[in-house]
């Protein structure tokens, strides 16, 4: 598929305030399931200075420093993307300690994925509701990996309220699973939380679909779950449309920390300043091709 993607950001505050370096996490990864034919971020007003950087989790990000007051922030990126995956399903687990659950990975990966297979400090995650809740579900399909991951996509999809909310974390995954209800960002939060009780590594996406929930009557950026399987590499989980990631998704940021993996982070210095968020996303998909010779800018 090809994404022409226009997304806009505007941030407005009650005085004129100092803002401090901010990240911009709005470019569109390249790797095996995605192509990154144009990407342009413009700025107004200009800021001071920008870097643009590699993050921990490999992610490409710009950094913007800033050396006057404003009362506004407006950053506007227009991406053309083409998404390579066809098929979400080609793939086999060369390691069989991960066909079955819970999940065990070679030695050499194993230290590589700890931070994606981290319960944040849980003593035993298999007690905790959302342990207990993914613990039924492995019995449910025998314990099998790969059945896992869809029946837990599609119980999400089917049993929750899914909404849209505009900014703010995401809740905790106990408070999305007790109301069953929550926006992708919760969802998918409670879908990384469930991979990890039964030890497989996941982390947070965040980035563009051309589907969205019934429930979400426009475009927003949206969020899923990556689920990282020997043989198959990090694979994408949407459990807020019940589906495994194929190429109707353009991702951005992947982290096991979902705040390194916002599409922006920064704070500002005023006294008693309220601050309003505002955006417009604009999604294109279709089956042309790039022109020759096109390429990343």
């Amino acid at each position: 598929m090809l994404f022409e993607i226009h997304h806009s950001i505007r941030f407005r505050y009650e005085r004129p305030v100092f803002l401090e370096p901010m990240t911009v996490r709005l470019s569109p990864r390249q790797d095996v399931t995605q192509r990154l034919i144009s990407h342009e971020l413009t700025v107004t007003e200009a800021p001071a200075g920008h870097s643009l950087i590699i993050e921990p989790d490999g992610t490409d990000a710009r950094v913007l420093w800033f050396s006057d007051k404003r009362e506004h922030l407006h950053l506007q990126v227009s991406s053309v993307v083409k998404t390579l995956r066809c098929n979400p399903f080609d793939w086999i687990l060369t390691h069989p300690p991960a066909q079955r659950l819970p999940a065990a990975y070679p030695a050499a990966e194993a230290v590589s994925l700890a931070p994606s297979r981290s319960t944040s400090g849980s003593c035993d995650p298999g007690f905790s509701p959302v342990g207990i809740w993914a613990a039924g579900i492995a019995a449910q399909v025998e314990h099998s990996t790969p059945d896992f991951l869809m029946r837990l996509a599609d119980d999400i999809h089917h049993g929750f309220h899914h909404i849209g909310r505009l900014d703010g974390e995401p809740l905790s995954p106990e408070d999305t699973l007790s109301s069953r209800c929550g926006a992708c960002r919760d969802t998918a939060m409670l879908y990384v939380t469930a991979c990890r009780s039964q030890g497989l590594a996941a982390r947070f996406v965040s980035g563009y679909s051309m589907h969205h929930p019934p429930e979400v009557s426009e475009h927003e950026l949206h969020a899923w779950a990556e689920v990282y399987l020997p043989g198959g590499g990090w694979r994408g989980y949407d459990p807020s449309l019940g589906l495994a990631v194929a190429d109707g998704h353009v991702a951005l940021a992947a982290s096991p920390d979902h705040l390194m993996a916002a599409p922006t982070t920064g704070t500002y210095r005023g006294t008693d300043v309220s601050s309003q968020l505002s955006y417009t996303i604009e999604l294109k998909a279709s089956d042309s091709e790039p022109e020759p010779g096109e390429a990343a800018a």
